[in-house]
């Protein structure tokens, strides 16, 4: 079922999802991974987002990013899948196509939320 035509992955987004009774949580696993992946975070192999206390772009809730290749998928998908505790983590491939990677392409881990799409319209 390949599709030659099928878009290439960049690099990929997690985002943790969090509110305000979430907000300590959130920060402790932020600091967690911090500490837990400082030599991916120190190369450059994964990069460490803002602390959002808002809803920002397409994300309806409070959250912080974290970024990385497609090397590291795998080990960020495990890592976060057993570790995300109480928190919920939507994770999005980098194609170029903002829509189609927020809207068709995500992986969610905990509970889906529904995301403002409306954030891609121009």
């Amino acid at each position: 079922m390949g599709h030659d035509n099928a878009p290439t992955v960049s690099s990929w987004h997690a985002h943790v999802y969090f509110d305000a009774a979430g907000r300590d949580a959130a920060w402790q696993l932020r600091q967690v991974i911090a500490e837990r992946f400082a030599g991916d975070i120190e190369s450059g192999a994964l990069t460490l987002g803002r602390f959002h206390e808002r809803p920002v772009g397409p994300h309806p809730l409070w959250s912080f990013q974290l970024g990385f290749g497609s090397e590291r998928l795998t080990a960020m998908l495990e890592w976060l899948a057993l570790n995300h505790g109480e928190l919920d983590v939507f994770m999005h491939p980098n194609t170029g196509d903002d829509l189609r990677d927020h809207r068709d392409s995500a992986v969610w881990i905990g509970r889906s939320h529904e995301l403002v799409l409306t954030a891609f319209s121009r």
